[in-house]
C-alpha cells in the first residue's frame, strides 16, 4: 500500500503517543478507533477525518488544530501564532477544562473584533472541537430575558 501525502502526521502522532507513554493499543482504545486503523495512520497509509483527529487529539491531550494542519485539513500557512496560542491554552495543566474554553472564547472574540476572524474551515474545526458557537458570555447575557442592560435583574423585584 502506498503512503499518502499527509505531511508528517504519522510521525508526529507516533512521537506524541510515545511522549504520553501510551501504547498504540492504549491510544486506540482512548480515542475510540481500531488499533489497525491507528497503526495505518501512524505509518501514513490512511488519511483520517477531522473527527478521528479530534478524538486522537483529545486522547493525547493536544490541540486538534495542530493535527488538522499536519493532516492538510487546515492551511499550513494559517496564522501559526493563533494555532500555538490555542495549543498552549489547551495544554496548560493549571487550568480546568471550563477555564480553557472560556479563555479560548475570549481569545477568539478579540481576534474577530480586531479583524482576524478565523477562516470558515478553522471555525468549523474549532467549533467541533470545543462546542464554541462564536458568541461571548456577554452576547449570551444580552439575549437572556433575565438580564436587563447587561446585568442580572432580580426576578423577585416588582415594578412600582
Amino acid at each position: 500500500m502506498a503512503s499518502l501525502n499527509v505531511g508528517n502526521l504519522g510521525d508526529y502522532l507516533r512521537e506524541q503517543r510515545r511522549n504520553a507513554q501510551l501504547s498504540l493499543r492504549q491510544l486506540a482504545d482512548a480515542a475510540g478507533v481500531s488499533n489497525p486503523y491507528l497503526s495505518q495512520i501512524e505509518r501514513g497509509l490512511r488519511k483520517p477525518s477531522a473527527e478521528v483527529l479530534q478524538q486522537v487529539a483529545k486522547a493525547l491531550r493536544i490541540s486538534a488544530e495542530t493535527l488538522y494542519v499536519r493532516a492538510g485539513i487546515l492551511d499550513a500557512e494559517r496564522d501559526r501564532d493563533e494555532v500555538e496560542t490555542r495549543a498552549v491554552i489547551l495544554a496548560d495543566p493549571t487550568l480546568n477544562e471550563r477555564q480553557k474554553q472560556v479563555l479560548l472564547q475570549i481569545y477568539e472574540s478579540f481576534r474577530k473584533e480586531n479583524g482576524f476572524g478565523a477562516e470558515a474551515e478553522a471555525e468549523a474545526a474549532f467549533g467541533a472541537e470545543t462546542g464554541f458557537d462564536g458568541r461571548t458570555e456577554s452576547d449570551a447575557a444580552a439575549d437572556d430575558p433575565r438580564t436587563v442592560g447587561g446585568s442580572d435583574a432580580d426576578p423577585r423585584r416588582t415594578a412600582g
